[in-house]
């Protein structure tokens, strides 16, 4: 049910070309919408600080800090929305990252909202539709790459740190000696997040300890995670050069761009293997098992135009979207026919619901294996002939070939 609706929803918008901006965008924006109205109990806070109306100072325990702190709709909401924000910016870039860490920040943010009453508002409703936004398009935030893991692993470091400083100033007489200025709480921020612990500066309330202890962990969270995203895809690039001696790129140009792993894309694959033909492969994420360990990949969106003329959409022979959601392929040629390109566009259907809308698209051709097939069982099964000229044109349904484009366009 989720497929079919999902696959509806995206032929619906093809014509407009909605894959440009689309659920991105939208999602993008419902985000930051409600991260900076989750932001507003702080710049209310700032705003008094700036009076003169508060005023903060070191303290010894938690229960000593300003109500700001201690009101979840506050302090924690304000947080929430300083990262939804930060998450925004990740959405519109398509950012896996962005999509799992923007999913645990709304469902907080709603948990906040609900708690203690249990009783939805507006507000609420709000965080709950962008919740399941986020579910129902899950599929379309899957792009993992160096630098957006760069992006993300230096906001984390620069929040960290901003925590980890204003946290061991306002409980600085929890310490000892106590943490009088920022420039201190700086140095024992750094010393406790690097595992050094001089121990000229230790925490003796036990407020204090338990913010040390979240902040070391915090700390090796963080930095681990920043690792393994920037500096292990690094070394894992460059292992694979020096394994594989360099691999020579192949020249884009009177190729065959393919998109897609499944069965037809294997079976076409092979085919087209056995000819000598040259093959590009648009995929999500570089693949090394056989057998598309040996193909010329390209890593990105297939229905974004730069990544379609990164794999020489504009010198390519044909394009081939073989997915298995019959709305991304339609996705796919709208973005060839963005690009300016001559070559061929053939794409499968699996559901013959969407054959009238993919012709919206107007690709070349339309491989319509399944509806092929469950007529083929439905002849055979009912004693009809089976008219072998019917049936190609069943496959192949080409534009100019179709007769009953020419019925629905009247």
């Amino acid at each position: 049910m989720e497929t079919s609706g999902r696959t509806f929803l995206s032929l619906s918008l093809s014509r407009f070309h909605a894959r440009l901006w689309f659920p991105h965008v939208p999602l993008a924006l419902g985000l930051m919408l409600f991260g900076f109205r989750n932001l507003h109990p702080l710049l209310t806070e700032i705003a008094n600080l700036r009076t003169g109306a508060v005023h903060y100072s070191p303290v010894q325990e938690f229960r000593a800090l300003p109500e700001f702190f201690h009101d979840l709709g506050k302090g924690p909401h304000s947080l929430i929305g300083i990262l939804e924000i930060l998450m925004a910016v990740g959405l519109l870039f398509r950012s896996r990252f962005a999509w799992s860490v923007a999913l645990v920040l709304v469902s907080a943010s709603l948990g906040i909202l609900l708690y203690p009453a249990w009783t939805m508002s507006l507000r609420a409703a709000g965080d709950l539709l962008l919740l399941a936004g986020l579910l129902f398009f899950r599929r379309d935030f899957s792009r993992s790459n160096l630098a957006t893991g760069t992006l993300f692993s230096v906001i984390s470091i620069i929040l960290l740190f901003g925590y980890a400083i204003f946290g061991a100033y306002i409980l600085g007489k929890g310490f000892s000696p106590p943490i009088d200025s920022l420039l201190t709480a700086f140095y024992f921020s750094v010393v406790t997040m690097a595992t050094v612990g001089y121990g000229d500066i230790v925490p003796k309330t036990d407020d204090a300890r338990m913010f040390v202890v979240s902040l070391i962990i915090l700390g090796i969270s963080v930095f681990t995670a920043s690792l393994s995203t920037v500096v292990l895809p690094m070394m894992n690039d460059r292992v694979r050069h020096l394994l594989m001696g360099g691999r020579r790129k192949m020249s884009r140009k009177n190729h065959y761009i393919l998109v897609g792993t499944g069965g037809l894309a294997a079976n076409v694959f092979a085919e087209l293997n056995d000819r000598n033909l040259p093959v590009t492969l648009i995929v999500n994420r570089r693949i090394e098992e056989p057998p598309w360990n040996t193909v010329d990949q390209v890593i990105g969106d297939p229905a974004d135009t730069e990544v379609l003329k990164e794999a020489g959409i504009l010198a390519a022979r044909a394009l081939l979207s073989l997915l298995e959601n019959d709305g991304e392929n339609a996705f796919v040629v709208l973005a060839a026919r963005a690009s300016g390109t001559e070559a061929k566009t053939v794409v499968s259907v699996r559901d013959r619901v969407n054959l009238a809308r993919i012709r919206t698209v107007r690709p070349d051709m339309i491989l319509a294996m399944d509806v092929i097939g469950a007529q083929i069982l439905g002849m055979a099964l009912s004693g009809e002939p089976v008219d072998g000229d019917q049936l190609l044109k069943k496959v192949l349904f080409a534009e100019a070939d179709d007769p009953e484009k020419a019925t629905e366009g009247r």
